[in-house]
């Protein structure tokens, strides 16, 4: 469990006690412009001393959306199996301008994002019985279309690769 911050001195100096809350939030883990502006606003920090203090940050490179971003991309698409649409709303959500959130994507093949996919849907049909049925069938691809949908990939997308899965899975399964 993360040591809670210590509360500000109300007499120290504004622009060293955002500082020491910017430093401490870089610690844990890298942050985005707007995610550490808004730790600062939640700690009443004046806005001036935020916006100067961030503004340093960004000058000795400790803050930098675009390796920020590209680092986010990288490190959720391989742990989360998330598409593209699901990263761009991330990035969005932590203050990530659309153009450096593009900039970002472009490491992600449309090869690449297909390959996860598919691992996914193959990973959770593993050991799944009874696809032969129709109804079942259809049952498994509703839900891992879902499945796929929640990581952000596009229905269309989601669909034509579980039917595809699911299709190679039937060709592979004994005949009993």
């Amino acid at each position: 469990m993360p040591e809670p911050e210590a509360a500000p001195d109300r007499d120290a100096d504004p622009a060293a006690v955002a500082r020491a809350i910017v430093l401490r939030q870089l610690t844990n883990s890298p942050k985005s412009r707007l995610q550490l502006s808004r730790k600062l606003a939640e700690r009443n920090v004046p806005e001036d001393v935020a916006e100067a203090v961030l503004d340093r940050f960004e000058e000795v490179r400790l803050i930098n959306d675009a390796e920020f971003a590209e680092m986010w991309v990288r490190s959720r698409s391989q742990t989360r199996k998330l598409a593209k649409g699901a990263l761009r709303r991330e990035l969005a959500e932590k203050g990530i301008d659309p153009d450096t959130a593009a900039g970002a994507l472009e490491q992600l093949s449309d090869e690449d994002e297909e390959s996860a996919a598919r691992g996914l849907v193959e990973r959770k049909l593993r050991g799944a019985r009874g696809l032969e049925d129709r109804a079942e069938r259809d049952k498994a691809t509703r839900r891992l279309a879902s499945m796929l949908a929640r990581k952000g990939y596009q229905p269309s997308q989601a669909f034509r690769i579980v039917g595809e899965v699911l299709d190679a899975a039937g060709r592979t399964e004994p005949d009993l």
